[in-house]
């Protein structure tokens, strides 16, 4: 009998940043939207299965849209009461999402702007290809 196999290719044309800070989400949001003059805005939770039968995991998300250049950013948790989002990266307290094309300048204000912020222990770009659970950031 012959197999046949699916082979599942996940969309991971994005920017992810990792932020480690002990701040609520909506403070984290709040200095950043200040800071950096963004617009977050806290919107449904990021819900993901872990296990088939299992309620999901939700993480709390917030979303600010560029109209020019259609740029979405995302922040999300890492963590809840029951675990992480991605399990691997237990350090890291939030990620910065972005979609679409971000040119490298203004990918390095975002970065060193969040690195400024006193409350944020460190904000760096991370590869999404090399997670292990990188299906749980597809958004």
């Amino acid at each position: 009998m012959n197999k046949t196999y699916l082979k599942l290719s996940l969309d991971l044309d994005f920017v992810l940043i990792a932020i480690t800070a002990s701040l609520k989400d909506y403070v984290l949001c709040h200095k950043i939207n200040t800071r950096l003059n963004f617009d977050f805005v806290k919107i449904d939770d990021h819900e993901v299965y872990f296990n088939i039968d299992e309620d999901p995991l939700a993480f709390s998300k917030y979303y600010f849209f560029v109209e020019q250049g259609e740029i979405e950013y995302y922040i999300l948790n890492n963590r809840n009461a029951e675990g992480f989002l991605i399990p691997e990266m237990n350090k890291v307290d939030f990620f910065m999402i972005i979609h679409q094309y971000i040119d490298k300048e203004d990918l390095n204000y975002i970065i060193s702007g969040l690195n400024k912020l006193p409350d944020i222990q460190v904000a760096a770009q991370i590869d999404p290809a090399k997670l292990k659970s990188k299906e749980n950031l597809i958004v």
